[in-house]
């Protein structure tokens, strides 16, 4: 598995923008207008927000489901985890109160997605569907840079043993048991567990799970950027549904050129 020295965390890849309503640019993403937007923003809709991106660009956003389905605007599906790009100047969006925010773009074909990737996504693979359908549509995988976005932190995030075996399954074939699964997942470096005082729960890190995928999938370490914030650590910036029980989003967005 990836040595934990490639897992990126140059945290100069990020950067704020603005100061009174401020958001988040990966440079990784540089060549497309994009944000991860924080709870200064709450309760505009994609709709004003694309504005502030690209203003003639087309918004799309789904009802998103904690599943593993996504679509293309074309498709005329309004639920669902992901969306791609067809054509320039589609704003496709995605919101996030703890689960994992994801953008990213082929720099050969300037096609672009956005993927909402919570426990159930991510053990259902999600961001490894957004990348196969970007390459049904001629993307290579060497051209895809991949952003991931701020979520709940792996040191805080409290789960059941069930859900985190069932999310740990993902990256992992040769368990058969949860047990099973949790103790390979545990040995691995970098493992996404960590141990929790609490009988019966651990720590889960959702965002290093979608990285691994990514890695499994031949996706390399320098095409993805992690970002080092947490929601649930950061009130000041982040909305967490897990801190506060409050059903608020932040939205996270990206423009296909």
């Amino acid at each position: 598995m990836t040595p934990t020295d490639l897992i990126p965390n140059d945290t100069t890849l990020w950067q704020w923008v603005g100061t009174e309503l401020p958001y988040l640019r990966c440079q990784l993403l540089a060549q497309w207008q994009h944000g991860f937007f924080t709870r200064q923003f709450w309760p505009h809709p994609p709709e004003k927000l694309t504005k502030i991106l690209t203003p003639m660009a087309t918004t799309y956003q789904l009802q998103q489901i904690h599943g593993n389905r996504v679509v293309k605007p074309s498709e005329g599906i309004r639920e669902g985890d992901g969306l791609i790009s067809q054509e320039p100047k589609q704003a496709i969006w995605v919101a996030s109160a703890d689960c994992t925010p994801i953008l990213m773009g082929d720099v050969v074909n300037n096609r672009v997605a956005a993927v909402h990737a919570g426990w159930r996504g991510t053990s259902q693979k999600v961001v490894g569907e957004a990348i196969a359908r970007l390459v049904e549509e001629g993307s290579k995988l060497e051209n895809i840079r991949v952003a991931l976005g701020p979520g709940i932190s792996g040191k805080v995030y409290q789960v059941g043993l069930q859900v985190a075996a069932e999310v740990c399954k993902s990256i992992i074939q040769e368990g058969e048991t949860p047990e099973a699964i949790l103790a390979i997942a545990s040995g691995l470096n970098p493992s996404p567990l960590a141990t929790d005082s609490q009988p019966g729960r651990v720590r889960l890190d959702v965002t290093l799970v979608n990285y691994l995928q990514l890695r499994q999938l031949g996706i390399e370490a320098q095409q993805i950027a992690i970002a080092p914030f947490c929601t649930y650590q950061q009130p000041e910036y982040f909305f967490s549904y897990r801190r506060t029980k409050e059903k608020k989003v932040q939205w996270s967005g990206i423009v296909s050129n």
